[in-house]
């Protein structure tokens, strides 16, 4: 009896072994094939990520030495760049598409390393994971996967041109042409993946009996901020390509893009973020459909079409304005489809939603409309044009430098909110039928308004002395905000702010007294002091944020949260 008993238990043990060996064997299958899996789509991300350099035949261009003249001005042959006394680099560069960009690139070769370290340096802060970045870089590259396909070859010389000037230090990134070509999805990319809204700007047009002389007009706040070191060295631009129209846009170190601009034909374009879902596939960066239309349209309806061709990343909108047709309207896509707003009056303004019928219901505009601060900050952007009709380039300067709620309401400094949030990377004011503009100099809008004549910086034909090629009758002086202590306890706010960021010691009493209106003041103070364990008032901070004017409900729901969660681990002790 024992010895069968003892047969039994041995058959049984053995037939448990022999299961366990096959389930083992399935699972080192199984575990196998995922990382064979695995390690051919980490090949493949990283194969389709490694764009094929152009096809280039005239390399002459490579030989090409710039040449300081004087002062600050450096020069190749009629292509020059220098710095203005406000603080701002004028470019002038021509030819074909490979020969300016390695123009360019020589000419800005310290901005576009100090652009790289900037925008990476930034990168670090917000994820300063080493393993999540190298995550991050492949993900992206995934996204990016056939970018090149969905780049114009014009446009792919141009890039490469410049990338021959990047420096060898970002190699951890990428090659210097997959680098710079990819940094020009980088808008679309970031906004779309966790709709971040580092692209919240505000535009808007006039013209007949809303401008005091009946003369085009359109101002835009480029509220794009990528750290403060992004915005410090900006670019006025001036390009005559060798083929399609010259044209002037804003810019930094390389960068071929556009997001604000305006031809020698009077039409300007400027781009505004729309709410998007994640893509999946490439397509061609919003900032080079801008700089096609700029470059090859003359009217509103050649804009279309050149916008119809294209199949973009994310949702956006455009502003064309047109001296040729004398009035903007708004080119509405998104990856799929594409509309047109036509306000049908003699003014038009665009904040971060869509306004026309084909899109007006779409989902993501409704939840952007309703959870953002777009449609705040559109309903006060008509409240200031009502107030300052008929419009001159000055009352545009006013209505861009605005910091104020609906009602005139103070709602604290730097509220998304606001027309100007003080974060702009740029701001400028076009008008089309003279071919002037005026660019904002630093800090943020509130330094003056410099103005250029694209015709005069056309007829230059190269730049012989370190001069001023500005229109220096013109300037819009600086905002006068300047010049108080509301803005000296901005600066100390800011200080606050990033304190808080960087994990140091905050001042929670001189981050209230610096702006007191600010919503963002106290969830600043109630972190800080979440941090530190001190819930009472943590929470006395965050219900005091919760009266004021905030500016999304995503931020309302976390501050709610945040007060909630202190309010619980009061209750514990």
């Amino acid at each position: 009896m024992v010895n069968v008993g003892r047969g039994k238990q041995n058959n049984y043990l053995c037939s448990m072994r022999r299961l366990l060996r096959i389930l083992l064997k399935i699972v080192g299958i199984v575990l196998g094939v995922f990382l064979l899996l695995l390690l051919v789509l980490t090949v493949y991300i990283y194969k389709v990520s490694d764009f094929p350099d152009p096809a280039v035949t005239d390399t002459s261009s490579y030989a090409l030495k710039p040449q300081l003249i004087e002062g600050s001005l450096t020069s190749i042959g009629k292509n020059w760049i220098r710095k203005n006394e406000y603080g701002l680099y004028e470019m002038y560069v021509e030819g074909k598409p490979l020969e300016r960009g390695v123009i360019e690139g020589k000419l800005s070769q310290q901005l576009i390393t100090d652009q790289e370290v900037a925008f990476t340096d930034e990168i670090k802060r917000m994820i300063p994971s080493h393993r999540y970045l190298k995550f991050l870089k492949y993900v992206i590259g995934f996204m990016n996967r056939g970018l090149p396909d969905h780049v114009t070859p014009e446009y792919q010389q141009e890039i490469y041109g410049i990338s021959r000037a990047a420096s060898p230090q970002f190699s951890w990134i990428g090659d210097n042409y997959d680098r710079i070509l990819s940094y020009h999805a980088a808008h679309d990319i970031g906004h779309a993946l966790q709709n971040m809204m580092l692209v919240g700007c505000t535009s808007f047009g006039a013209w007949g009996g809303k401008t005091s002389n009946g003369s085009l007009l359109v101002g835009r706040n480029f509220d794009f901020w990528v750290g403060d070191k992004f915005a410090e060295h900006k670019i006025v631009s001036f390009t005559k390509p060798d083929k399609g129209h010259a044209f002037a846009s804003i810019t930094w170190g390389g960068f071929i893009g556009v997001v604000s601009g305006m031809n020698d034909q009077g039409l300007t374009v400027t781009i505004n973020a729309a709410k998007s879902s994640i893509p999946f596939n490439a397509a061609t960066p919003v900032s080079l459909v801008a700089r096609e239309i700029l470059q090859y349209a003359a009217t509103i309806e050649e804009a279309i079409a050149i916008a119809k061709r294209r199949e973009m990343f994310v949702s956006e909108s455009f502003l064309i304005a047109s001296a040729k047709d004398h009035k903007a309207v708004v080119i509405e896509k998104t990856p799929n489809e594409l509309a047109v707003y036509d306000s049908n009056k003699e003014a038009i303004a665009c904040t971060n939603h869509y306004q026309s019928a084909a899109f007006e219901n779409q989902e993501l505009n409704v939840a952007q409309k309703q959870n953002s601060a777009s449609v705040y900050r559109y309903q006060r952007l008509e409240e200031l044009l009502q107030a300052q009709y008929p419009l001159t380039p000055q009352k545009m300067a006013t209505i861009l430098r605005d910091r104020r709620g609906l009602h005139n309401r103070n709602i604290g400094n730097g509220n998304e909110k606001a027309i100007n949030q003080l974060i702009a990377h740029h701001s400028i004011i076009f008008e089309p039928d003279s071919l002037r503009f005026w660019v904002s100099s630093n800090p943020w809008q509130l330094g003056a308004y410099v103005c250029y004549d694209l015709k005069k910086i056309e007829n230059l034909n190269g730049l012989h002395k370190d001069q001023p090629v500005a229109n220096s009758s013109l300037t819009i002086a600086p905002d006068s905000f300047l010049l108080t202590k509301d803005y000296t306890d901005f600066l100390q706010f800011r200080k606050n702010k990033w304190a808080l960021l960087t994990h140091q010691p905050v001042d929670t009493a001189a981050t209230i007294h610096a702006n007191p209106f600010f919503y963002d003041a106290y969830r600043i103070a109630g972190d800080y002091c979440m941090q530190q364990a001190w819930f009472a008032q943590a929470v006395a901070y965050y219900s005091h944020a919760l009266t004021l004017e905030i500016a999304t409900v995503e931020e309302r729901r976390s501050i709610e949260d945040k007060r909630q969660t202190c309010r619980r681990a009061l209750n514990k002790k």
